[in-house]
C-alpha cells in the first residue's frame, strides 16, 4: 500500500512538472516559438540554402537566431536555391529600414510597427509645423505633417536642407554600427548592435573586397545604449550632450584642444563639459526612463514631442504611494521586454506611470514600499528616493515642474541668422540623398550654457510652470530665396518649451528664479533693487546691447516689466508663453523679500504653504515693497 502511494505521488509530480515547464513556455516566452511557428508556415527552416554559404556564424541574439526564425524572416531573398544569385534575388541587406520593415522585422513585431509609423520621429511634424508657422507658411504650429509630403517652399526647403536627416524613415544604406554620426535607420536606429567581434569581421570582410564572409553577425535586441539615442538628440535642444554634461561651442575642432574640458564630436563640433545629469553619474541610459511604449509610440500622433512624453519625474520620485501594475496584468510588448531582460521580479508590483498608464518594467516597488529601478545598462540595482520632503509640503509651487528647479544648467543659442544661397553648387538634399542647387545657411551667433529661463505651459490643461530656451533669435532673409516677396526678412523672437536633461538632487535656490533676469525672461544683466528716499524700485541693465528688429535685449525674451502683447508670437508653441506683467511683478515681489530674509528664514518658509500675501500684512515699517511704474 505504501509503494503504491509513493508511486503515486511520484507520478503526480511528474505531471506538474511537466505542466510548470509547459506553462512557462507558453507564458513566459518571448513568443519565440509562435514566430517560428509562423515562419515555418512559410518555409521549412531546415531546408534554407543561407547556412550552407554562411556557416558557422555567431553574434545572434538570442530571440533573432535563424535556429529559431531562420535567415529570410529578416533578409528575404530565395532560401530555396543553392546558386548565389538566385538566392541572393530581392534580399534585404540590412533589413529594419522603413521603407521595407513590413516584409522584413513588421511581421513579427506588426503592432510596434504600427505604432512607429505614427511615431513623431518618424513623421517630424512638430519640427516641420514649427517651421512652417515662423516661415509665415501656416497662421499655427499645431497642424499635423509628414516629412515624407514636403516639397519646395522656403520653408520644406529650409528642413529638407538642414534638418531632414533626423527621422527614423531615413534609410541606413551602409553597413557597420550606429554611431554619432547615425540617422534614422528604421529600427536600425534603437535596435542593432554590433559587438566589438562584428565590427572586426565586417571590416575583414569589406578589406576583403567582399570575399572573406564575416563569422560574427550583429545582433539584434532590445538592448539599447545611449549611443543609439546619440545622432538625432544630439542637435536642437541638444538633450543627449547636455544629459552627459556637454554644452556646445562655436570653437573650430582644428584648434580645440581635447581634453577634460572640452570634446570633439564624430561630426567635428566641439563641446565644453558643465555638469552631468545625476541620472547619467549613477550609470543610467535613456531608456531607463523612456520606455519602448513612449519612444516607439503609442499608435497615436502627437502635435509636438512633449506631447508624446508621458513619464514624470513623480511617477518614480512619488509623494505618497506610486501608480503600480502587476505582471499578469502587463501588454505583450511590455512583457517581451521585461522576459528579453530575464526580470525576475514577476510577483513584485511595477511602477506606472500615471499619465498612459504604461509601465516602467524595470522597476518595482518592495514589501516595505520601497522604490527600486534595475539600470539597463548593468543591471545595478538603483534605490529610487521619495520626492524631496521640501517638495511634499509646499503649496505655492505646485505649478512649477520638476525641471525647472532640478536643472542645473541648459544650452542657449542667440543671435542666428539665415539665409539663401541660390548659387550652391553643392547643396545636398537630406530628405531625398541628392546633390542640388541653392542651400538654406544659418550663420549662428553665439552658443551658452546657464540656468534656463521660466514660462508658462498650459500642459494637458494644467498651468505649469517649465524651462525655456532661446529656440529662434533669428532673422531669416526670405528675399534671399525669392525676391518677388514684399517682406525680405523675417525676425522672430521666439522661446521654446525644454526639459534639459541636466538633473541634480539640490533645488536652484529661490533668488535664482525671483530676482534672476534670465529665469524671468530678461536675458542676462545686473538686476537690482534699489531704495532711494524711501521707495523701493527695480533696476535692470542689459548685458547684450538692444537688437535692431525689435529694440530687446539680444538674449532677451521680453522687455523689462513692461506688457505682454496677447496678439505677438513670442514661442513655439502657442500654450507656452513668458511671464505677464503681473506675474513678473509677483516674483519680483517674493525676490524684494529675499533682498532682506533668507530662503531658510521663518517667514519665507511659511511662505511655501500659506503664501506671501497673508505675511503682506505683518510687514514691519523696515520692509520697503517695489513701487511699480
Amino acid at each position: 500500500m505504501k509503494k503504491n502511494l509513493l508511486i503515486v505521488l511520484a507520478f503526480l509530480f511528474t505531471i506538474f512538472i511537466v505542466s510548470f515547464y509547459v506553462f512557462k513556455v507558453i507564458f513566459f516566452s518571448d513568443e519565440t516559438s509562435k514566430y517560428q511557428n509562423n515562419y515555418k508556415n512559410l518555409s521549412d527552416i531546415s531546408k534554407e540554402s543561407c547556412l550552407q554559404c554562411h556557416t558557422n556564424t555567431t553574434g545572434f541574439s538570442v530571440y533573432h537566431n535563424p535556429e529559431s526564425i531562420g535567415c529570410i524572416s529578416c533578409h528575404l531573398g530565395n532560401g530555396k536555391s543553392f546558386n548565389k544569385v538566385e538566392a541572393h534575388t530581392n534580399m534585404v541587406v540590412i533589413p529594419g529600414n522603413l521603407i521595407d520593415a513590413e516584409k522584413t522585422c513588421g511581421k513579427c513585431h506588426a503592432s510596434e510597427l504600427s505604432k512607429i509609423k505614427n511615431s513623431i520621429m518618424t513623421t517630424n511634424s512638430g519640427i516641420i509645423a514649427v517651421d512652417k508657422y515662423i516661415f509665415g507658411e501656416a497662421v499655427s504650429p499645431n497642424n499635423q505633417y509628414h516629412i515624407n509630403a514636403l516639397k519646395n517652399s522656403p520653408s520644406d526647403k529650409h528642413i529638407r536642407d538642414l534638418c531632414a536627416n533626423c527621422h527614423l524613415g531615413s534609410k541606413k544604406d551602409t553597413l557597420g554600427p550606429i554611431t554619432e554620426l547615425s540617422r534614422g535607420g528604421g529600427c536600425n536606429a534603437c535596435h542593432l548592435n554590433y559587438s566589438i567581434e562584428a565590427q572586426k569581421a565586417l571590416s575583414v570582410y569589406l578589406n576583403s573586397s567582399k570575399t572573406k564572409l564575416p563569422k560574427i553577425h550583429p545582433s539584434t535586441s532590445v538592448l539599447i545604449n545611449d549611443t543609439h539615442c546619440f545622432g538625432c538628440h544630439s542637435r536642437s535642444s541638444r538633450i543627449s550632450t547636455n544629459y552627459q554634461g556637454w554644452s556646445e561651442t562655436l570653437l573650430d575642432s582644428k584648434v580645440a584642444i581635447q581634453n577634460k574640458k572640452y570634446r570633439i564630436i564624430d561630426d567635428t563640433r566641439v563641446y565644453r563639459y558643465i555638469k552631468e545629469d545625476v541620472h547619467h553619474a549613477k550609470g543610467m541610459l535613456c531608456i531607463d526612463c523612456h520606455s519602448s511604449q513612449e519612444v516607439m509610440g503609442d499608435g497615436n500622433k502627437y502635435l509636438h514631442e512633449e506631447d508624446a512624453v508621458k513619464i514624470q519625474c513623480s511617477d518614480c520620485h512619488f509623494k505618497n504611494q506610486p501608480k503600480t501594475i502587476a505582471y499578469d496584468s502587463l501588454d505583450a510588448e511590455s512583457i517581451n521586454v521585461f522576459l528579453h531582460r530575464n526580470y525576475k521580479h514577476f510577483k513584485k508590483p511595477i511602477i506606472a506611470v500615471k499619465n498612459g498608464g504604461h509601465p516602467l518594467v524595470n522597476t518595482y516597488i518592495d514589501t516595505l514600499g520601497n522604490a527600486f529601478l534595475i539600470g539597463k545598462k548593468d543591471g545595478a540595482l538603483h534605490k529610487i528616493p521619495p520626492q524631496s520632503s521640501i517638495c511634499a509640503r509646499d503649496n505655492v509651487h505646485k505649478a512649477v515642474s520638476c525641471s525647472s528647479c532640478h536643472s542645473s544648467w541648459t544650452s542657449r543659442c542667440i543671435g542666428c541668422h539665415t539665409q539663401f544661397d541660390k548659387n550652391e553648387t553643392k547643396a545636398f538634399d537630406l530628405l531625398d540623398k541628392k546633390f542640388v542647387k541653392g542651400q538654406w545657411k544659418e550663420y549662428a551667433g553665439e552658443f551658452d550654457a546657464s540656468l534656463p529661463a521660466l514660462g508658462v505651459k498650459y500642459f494637458r490643461s494644467k498651468k505649469q510652470i517649465m524651462p525655456a530656451i532661446p529656440g529662434m533669435i533669428l532673422s531669416i532673409d526670405l528675399g534671399s530665396f525669392n525676391v518677388n516677396r514684399d517682406s525680405s526678412i523675417l525676425f522672430h523672437r521666439i522661446y521654446a518649451p525644454n526639459s534639459p536633461h541636466t538633473t541634480v538632487k539640490k533645488a536652484r535656490d529661490c533668488k535664482s528664479c525671483h530676482s534672476n533676469p534670465l529665469a524671468l525672461g530678461y536675458g542676462n544683466g545686473n538686476l537690482r533693487y534699489e531704495i532711494k528716499k524711501g521707495l523701493g524700485n527695480w533696476k535692470f541693465n542689459a548685458e547684450y546691447v538692444p537688437n535692431k528688429y525689435d529694440q530687446i535685449p539680444e538674449d532677451a525674451w521680453i522687455s523689462f516689466l513692461e506688457h505682454t502683447n496677447s496678439t505677438k508670437i513670442y514661442s513655439t508653441r502657442t500654450d507656452f508663453r513668458p511671464f505677464t506683467l503681473e506675474e513678473q511683478k509677483k516674483l519680483l515681489l517674493v525676490g524684494t523679500c529675499l533682498e532682506c530674509h533668507l530662503e531658510t528664514s521663518k517667514i519665507m518658509q511659511q511662505s511655501l504653504s500659506k503664501g506671501l500675501k497673508p505675511l503682506l500684512k505683518k510687514t514691519s515699517n523696515k520692509c520697503i515693497l517695489p513701487t511699480w511704474h
